[in-house]
């Protein structure tokens, strides 16, 4: 730590560089252009419930938060959820943003976690790094996120054809249906155990094709 820094300072300078590494334009309130990248997260955004750590902008919008720490609060760092969520939902200065912002971060620049608003059952993971701008406008652009897409996935075999008639053995449309249920539940460490000889590369291809055509696209 440079001298005459305090650990929260010390926090956002690693969050600064991480912020930078990911192609984001980090900005002081007072100097905001939006001009200056696809990216651009602006240190201590005033809101109605005072500023926000950080506010992210995408393409001249606001679309996420971060809450910053120091270090020492990583090992808690869950427990200010509900703050960052308070920021999320707050009125911006100087924009109008009628909706919640859908992207939450809690980091310390050592330990980040993530929590994407939009999923039916948000609730947060821990990353590595922060993820460019660009990822978000594709998120924004696809109108909902994956595990929405997945939970709203229509069943393998709706009209319960026989399971010649889709190319699968039982057993595969069984694996297939049951991971596919799991996903839904927003459980996503299944694990498909089927013997030597039942086709288990076949079933992953048919799990992975019919999870794909459900859940990809707008």
């Amino acid at each position: 730590m440079p001298p005459n820094q305090n650990p929260e300072q010390a926090a956002r300078d690693r969050i600064d560089a991480m912020l930078a590494e990911c192609g984001w334009v980090v900005q002081d309130k007072k100097t905001i252009s939006f001009g200056a990248g696809i990216g651009i997260a602006v240190r201590e955004y005033q809101t109605d419930i005072g500023p926000a750590d950080y506010v992210l902008f995408v393409d001249k919008k606001a679309v996420g938060v971060i809450e910053a720490k120091r270090g020492e609060l990583g090992q808690n760092i869950t427990a200010i959820e509900d703050q960052t969520t308070g920021y999320a939902t707050a009125r911006l200065k100087w924009v109008n943003n009628s909706e919640p912002l859908p992207f939450l971060y809690e980091s310390t620049g050592i330990i980040t976690r993530f929590t994407d608003g939009r999923d039916p059952k948000p609730r947060s993971r821990e990353v590595f790094s922060f993820h460019r701008p660009e990822t978000f406008l594709k998120w924004l652009e696809a109108g909902t996120s994956l595990r929405a897409r997945i939970a709203a996935m229509p069943p393998l075999n709706p009209d319960q054809l026989p399971v010649a008639a889709l190319g699968l053995r039982d057993c595969q449309e069984i694996a297939v249906t049951k991971l596919e249920t799991s996903l839904k539940l927003n459980k996503p460490g299944a694990l498909i155990q089927m013997a030597t000889g039942s086709s288990r590369a076949s079933t992953a291809a048919s799990g992975t094709s019919a999870s794909t055509a459900s859940s990809s696209g707008p």
